[in-house]
């Protein structure tokens, strides 16, 4: 059997472990959900952005939108998620997982008449954190809207229309 060898790189260096006390994360909140920032690292192994979002009843959580590089992983701790991907709408329940790869189009908002605790996941990772706090302003009235859609290359959210969506969030409006 041969022998292997490898030459030592910054690549080969592990990210350090990452640790986030739920008392010291930082929080966004608007009116009807709050994000808090678990963590995100930008590594030799791609990286991820966390954070947990709790949706109020009736929250709208995110149009419909894709992204180029990242997939979105959700997993709902409590409570239900509509979540839209693709041209397909289905409910998320406690304990159910979903992963969106990159260019699909997806959307989520809180069940009709539940409230909704999810996990987020994005890798690789991108500095989100930033994007989130942006959308926390907008949503409390204190950042203009149109920053989030001059921040789309930036922050890889990219807003598509989407019928299928607007006819579900009608529907139970």
């Amino acid at each position: 059997m041969a022998e292997r060898t490898s030459k030592t790189s910054t690549t080969d260096v592990p990210d350090p472990a990452l640790l986030t006390r739920c008392a010291e994360a930082e929080t966004c909140a608007d009116p009807s959900s709050v994000m808090t920032l678990l963590g995100e690292s930008a590594g030799a192994g791609g990286g991820f952005t966390s954070y947990r979002s709790s949706f109020a009843e009736g929250a709208v959580g995110a149009p419909a939108h894709f992204h180029t590089s990242a997939t979105e992983l959700f997993f709902v701790i409590s409570g239900s998620l509509r979540v839209l991907v693709g041209e397909e709408i289905t409910v998320l329940n406690a304990g159910d997982f979903l992963a969106v790869p990159p260019h699909t189009p997806h959307a989520f908002a809180a069940a009709p008449g539940s409230e909704a605790d999810v996990l987020f996941v994005f890798t690789p990772g991108m500095g989100r954190f930033d994007y989130l706090r942006l959308l926390s302003r907008v949503m409390r009235g204190e950042a203009d809207p149109k920053e989030i859609a001059e921040s789309s290359e930036r922050f890889d959210n990219h807003y598509v229309d989407s019928p299928v969506w607007r006819a579900a969030l009608e529907a139970s409006a």
